[in-house]
């Protein structure tokens, strides 16, 4: 009877030092599944079809605004030269006038820029926002199947660390903008 006492004793000390052992392993090296990758929104961005055209469309129509803009300007500038140059000569309603003129001039040109600033930006936003949601689902997708837990976006400034373990899913991203065309 003793030897069996000492025996369940002796398995009772196994045991427990066992599950200690196992659990003190699994402190140490824990088994993680979770993958980690990160891409480029920016980068991303100029890859998917149609950015050239959307950004030559915008180009275009800020192109539109400067020159329309010089000519008010240049027409501005004339004004002002030859009011300069005349103000002595004139009679003190027409020096008023054109004096009202150029300020009325310059206002234009004022509201000229902040609506030209306002409609490059709205196409900007209405061109650039199908591109953006489109990348979104594409990140979305390959996330998924590629059974990432997380992917970073290294644009955003808000990320401060980045493990160098990490998967870089820009080639993925690419080759899937660049293979589904819409």
């Amino acid at each position: 009877m003793m030897a069996k006492r000492i025996f369940l004793s002796a398995l009772l000390i196994i045991s427990i030092a066992f599950i200690n052992n196992i659990s003190a392993q699994q402190l140490i090296t824990p088994i993680t599944t979770e993958k980690i990758a990160y891409i480029n929104s920016i980068e991303l961005l100029e890859t998917i079809p149609g950015k050239v055209a959307a950004s030559k469309a915008i180009s275009e129509l800020n192109q539109k605004y400067k020159d329309e803009l010089a000519v008010m300007q240049n027409d501005y500038n004339n004004k002002y030269t030859d009011f300069l140059s005349n103000q002595n000569k004139l009679a003190e309603s027409i020096k008023l006038r054109r004096m009202q003129e150029l300020y009325e001039l310059e206002q234009n040109i004022n509201r000229f820029m902040k609506v030209a600033q306002e409609d490059v930006e709205s196409q900007e936003n209405q061109l650039i926002e199908p591109l953006r949601e489109r990348l979104k689902e594409v990140v979305n997708q390959v996330g998924i199947e590629q059974g990432y837990t997380c992917i970073y976006d290294k644009a955003n400034p808000a990320i401060a660390f980045l493990t160098p373990n990490a998967i870089d899913a820009n080639p993925l991203i690419k080759a899937r903008l660049q293979s589904t065309r819409r």
